[in-house]
């Protein structure tokens, strides 16, 4: 019963983004299409009669940004809407069963700032800048517009809305750049969860790491890290034994093809985890950006 609710609540807490908050030219747009594939196990509380769980994604996105000045200072706004298909299995009981889904995933809204070292830049002033400490800012709603049915168990929409206020601070070292993020998500009830109960989950906190080496203008490569509790779930206020203590690595590589054109591959696993999503994923994004 637990399957794909546990996956899609660790999901939001494993994202892995280095240079969330990098520096950009005011009016600066981009686009983006971007494929990941996700696979692994998924850990219950051993209490319930499901076992040997495991779940395949296949995740496409296309994304849409543009950055401007706001009170003298940069910020970005950026929409992502996601589409969908993947397999789960597991044994209930003594039966080995399986469920696929596919279809429009929750759409995704982000709004950013950096509230210092973040003055708004012309790309002619961009073209000078010099790298400085930033801190940013930023909140990420996530809208119940996804594929849902209360009469499924499994789907790819989640019926709620979910809510991401972050900080994060970046410092550059020569060639280095360190980058601290954290951020806490928060949900609103799922009225209508299947069978007419209500389902609510606890704030989930995340908190992560990045390590990012510049070859080059454009050319990068990080390592990355992040680590969430939280999230414990509620269905009709009978309280889950399900809060999460995870923890994922992962690297990071984006190459410029010109000057209008990158792309980015990434992957990541997990390293410990108490409940949830215990998976490896593996991504590429191409983007393509103009002022």
């Amino acid at each position: 019963i637990l399957l794909i609710l546990l996956v899609c609540a660790a999901a939001e807490a494993q994202e892995m983004e280095p240079r969330a908050y990098s520096r950009a030219p005011v009016g600066s747009q981009f686009i983006v299409f971007s494929y990941a594939y996700q696979t692994g196990d998924v850990l219950l509380d051993s209490s319930l009669p499901l076992r040997d769980v495991s779940v395949r994604f296949n995740a496409t996105a296309l994304g849409y940004g543009r950055t401007f000045s706001l009170a003298g200072r940069q910020a970005n706004v950026s929409m992502l809407v996601p589409y969908i298909n993947g397999r789960a299995e597991g044994t209930v009981f003594e039966d080995r069963l399986a469920v696929r889904r596919s279809g429009l995933g929750d759409v995704r809204l982000r709004f950013s700032t950096i509230l210092k070292g973040g003055a708004s830049l012309s790309p002619r002033e961009f073209a000078s800048y010099k790298p400085a400490t930033q801190i940013g800012a930023s909140i990420a709603v996530v809208a119940p517009t996804g594929q849902y049915d209360p009469h499924r168990l499994v789907n790819v929409g989640s019926n709620r809305w979910s809510f991401k206020p972050e900080v994060g601070v970046s410092t550059p070292i020569g060639r280095w750049t360190l980058e601290v993020v954290s951020g806490i998500w928060l949900f609103t009830g799922n009225n209508n969860f299947f069978g007419g109960n209500r389902r609510k989950q606890k704030p989930l906190t995340s908190v992560g790491g990045h390590v990012i080496y510049t070859l080059r203008p454009r050319m990068w490569t990080s390592v990355n890290a992040t680590y969430y509790t939280g999230g414990r779930t509620v269905v009709n206020d009978v309280v889950n034994s399900d809060m999460q203590k995870n923890s994922r690595v992962g690297a990071t590589f984006s190459f410029p093809l010109n000057q209008r054109n990158s792309i980015k591959v990434a992957y990541a696993r997990g390293v410990t985890a108490r409940f949830g999503g215990h998976l490896s994923v593996i991504g590429a994004a191409w983007q393509y950006a103009w002022f």
